[in-house]
């Protein structure tokens, strides 16, 4: 995975409608979805009961749809650098979809896409697109807009 480095409102905008990169595999482990299936409180168990999971048409453990989403951030800083704010904020989702399970020992990655970036006061809205994909799949185990608030002073 190679780290693109944008700088400024205009280097952000110029973006608009660009695949940043792809994120380097990693492996879906049980361990890592019982931590949090811990900490979420989200025991249900076709996450956490690989027996009886094994039974069911996926056959096996799969990953929470929420801790798939939960990859996003450390796959992002790993593809995107921005520079030129004084900080930035997480502002919220859009359009959160998954359309195919993610398998716990299955490897993941993701595509980061910038599709939108908005003047607001102070700074800017960055609206970019996560398509995370597992090895050897035919669809994306999740969809979903990020989006970000970037402000110049601090």
């Amino acid at each position: 995975m190679e780290m693109v480095t944008l700088n400024g409102i205009d280097e952000l905008k110029a973006s608009v409608g660009e695949e940043i990169g792809v994120s380097d595999w990693t492996q879906v482990t049980q361990e890592g979805v019982d931590a949090f299936a811990r900490v979420t409180g989200d025991d249900q168990w076709i996450h956490v009961d690989p027996e009886r999971a094994r039974n069911t048409p996926f056959g096996g453990t799969i990953a929470h749809g929420l801790y798939t989403l939960s990859l996003g951030p450390a796959f992002s800083y790993g593809l995107m650098d921005v520079q030129g704010f004084a900080f930035g904020l997480n502002y919220g989702y859009g359009k959160v979809r998954y359309p195919a399970p993610l398998p716990v020992g299955s490897r993941v990655r993701m595509r980061l896409g910038v599709d939108a970036v908005d003047d607001i006061p102070g700074g800017v809205q960055l609206t970019t697109k996560w398509t995370f994909e597992i090895e050897g799949g035919d669809k994306p185990v999740c969809v979903a807009e990020s989006i970000a608030r970037l402000y110049s002073g601090g």
